[in-house]
């Protein structure tokens, strides 16, 4: 496990200050699409949690030469704080398959503490019944607070609390992570 520590003065880009994390996000994206070819069978279905897991999903249904459109998987109207966060400038859900019967591999950047996976999992199922659903994320964090587990992470990371890693992308469409004090 890798740890962070609290924000520095800046460095060069690219370069680690000690006691800090380093993750390449477009690094990581390759292992994940590596691990996402693994887990995909002829018939799944690819959802993104929005919105880094739908930027990941957008470009892994690009890269794995699949036809469509993926799916997007908005947690907002199932979240836990909904009184506290309200409805984010977040994605809605759209789902360009039919989800009964389906098998859907669900993507994310950041799984933390399981609970927004498990909003995006009431809202799968507001849609139909599908008969698996499986998890891939860019990062496992770790800290979870609901039995939420990964079937495939491309990297597992510890970071206290007080941080939050976020996937980020340029307008070109390269990703970086955003690590921020909360």
């Amino acid at each position: 496990m890798t740890s962070a520590s609290a924000p520095a003065p800046a460095a060069a880009p690219g370069v680690a200050r000690p006691g800090h994390l380093m993750l390449d996000a477009e690094a990581l994206y390759a292992e994940l699409l590596r691990g996402v070819r693994t887990l995909r069978e002829p018939h799944t279905h690819l959802a993104g949690v929005a919105s880094g897991g739908a930027w990941l999903v957008q470009r892994l249904q690009r890269d794995l030469g699949l036809p469509g459109d993926a799916g997007v998987l908005s947690s907002a109207m199932h979240r836990d704080d909904f009184a506290r966060r309200g409805l984010a400038s977040s994605a809605q859900t759209t789902l360009p398959f039919d989800v009964n019967g389906a098998d859907i591999l669900v993507l994310d950047d950041v799984l933390y503490t399981g609970r927004t996976i498990r909003a995006v999992l009431n809202e799968l199922f507001d849609y139909g019944r599908p008969a698996r659903v499986r998890l891939a994320v860019l990062v496992d964090r770790g800290g979870r607070e609901l039995p939420v587990a990964a079937d495939f992470a491309a990297a597992r990371v510890t970071l206290p609390a007080t941080q939050s890693l976020a996937l980020a992308r340029t307008e070109s469409g390269a990703f970086h992570f955003d690590v921020k004090e909360v």
